[in-house]
């Protein structure tokens, strides 16, 4: 795309600052995550105490999704609320499209991402919300990064394209 073209201005326009909301890790593989306020984001790695951790490679080193899809699932699943942990992703932001880092390194507190890729829903969406949990998530799912610099992610942090 050409560097002055209308939409690469589009696509590079990005003021909103969003915050972390919400936190979870999960310890082993099939448990339930668990809320913390803080996290250890290891370069290349993953989250500090997520089972996640230390995948060679992995492009899903961190899961993200909106709070404002969050409320949409809910809404579709009539429900006034989900809980974050049936989720299954780590991060939980307000404020900001997760779509639009699409190729762009953001900042959390002191870690530094890159967005790798959608983050689907799995079949443990219908067993964690119930019938029609898996399409309720469809296209509300979030995003995987990868952790370009290591540092201590925390509830309320900003989070911000660059």
């Amino acid at each position: 795309m050409d560097q002055a073209s209308p939409m690469k201005l589009l696509l590079d326009t990005l003021p909103q600052v969003g915050t972390v909301i919400w936190i979870g890790v999960r310890p082993e593989r099939r448990n339930p995550l668990r809320a913390v306020n803080q996290v250890l984001a290891q370069e290349g790695v993953g989250l500090e105490g997520d089972h996640f951790s230390g995948k060679v490679q992995s492009k899903r080193q961190v899961t993200l999704i909106s709070a404002e899809h969050i409320e949409a699932v809910a809404s579709m699943l009539h429900r006034r609320e989900v809980d974050p942990g049936l989720l299954r992703r780590n991060i939980v932001v307000k404020g900001i499209n997760l779509l639009a880092l699409k190729d762009k390194q953001f900042k959390i507190g002191e870690a530094i991402l890159e967005m790798s890729g959608l983050c689907h829903p799995c079949s443990r969406m219908e067993q964690n919300l119930g019938p029609g949990g898996y399409n309720a998530m469809r296209g509300h799912s979030g995003i995987t990064a990868r952790i370009i610099q290591e540092g201590v992610i925390r509830v309320g942090d900003e989070v911000k394209a660059f």
